[in-house]
């Protein structure tokens, strides 16, 4: 997706907010905040491969390494001043989701669990995400995990204004998710987006 064509969409969806999470990467989000209308907020973030999977740092400046420890990876996330986030923790056909005992040891240094993804096959996946953030009081947040145009805002949130992470966590707390699933066919868009990538940029 290109950043120009990512804020017409969103435009067009009345959307006016996004956090950009790509594995292991924050240019794209940074290039996306420096070019975004006034109007259209851009959190900056990263879906960062640790040693016992994926851990999503939000209001980040700087990239984080992959294959790092998850405590070393929250421990960076925190010293910018960032948000630590779950994603799809309990996704069973993800292979990089983080593993049990690891989320574990780290789930009281977590501000969000994702209770809901849009690509996930299974309800009871984003049910027991959703337990585990009441049980520990954790916010929760929806995803649409768009990998491509049509999935952009496909799942959202309602929230009010705000102007640093802790009033967002705070409002995160009161905020109306909004909810929907992608579809089986967006995973074989991704597969198709990847084979073009080997293809065309080996």
């Amino acid at each position: 997706m290109s950043l120009e064509k990512i804020i017409t969409s969103l435009k067009i969806k009345g959307i006016n907010g996004l956090a950009v999470t790509d594995h292991d990467a924050i240019i794209g989000a940074l290039k996306l905040k420096k070019i975004a209308p006034p109007s259209l907020t851009v959190i900056v973030g990263e879906e960062i491969a640790t040693r016992e999977g994926e851990v999503t740092g939000l209001f980040l400046t700087e990239k984080i390494p992959p294959k790092l420890t998850p405590e070393e990876t929250i421990f960076r996330i925190k010293s910018q001043g960032g948000l630590v986030l779950i994603p799809h923790p309990f996704d069973c056909l993800r292979r990089l989701r983080i593993k049990s005992e690891a989320l574990l040891r780290i789930i009281d240094q977590v501000d969000i669990i994702e209770a809901f993804n849009s690509r996930n096959f299974f309800k009871k996946d984003d049910y027991k995400a959703k337990k585990l953030a009441e049980s520990k009081g954790i916010a929760i947040c929806a995803g649409s995990d768009a990998h491509s145009l049509y999935e952009l805002g496909r799942s959202y949130l309602e929230i009010k204004k705000f102007h640093s992470p802790e009033e967002f966590l705070e409002n995160l707390y009161n905020a109306r998710l909004i909810t929907k699933k992608s579809g089986v066919w967006a995973h074989f868009l991704t597969v198709k987006n990847k084979y073009i990538q080997k293809k065309f940029f080996p």
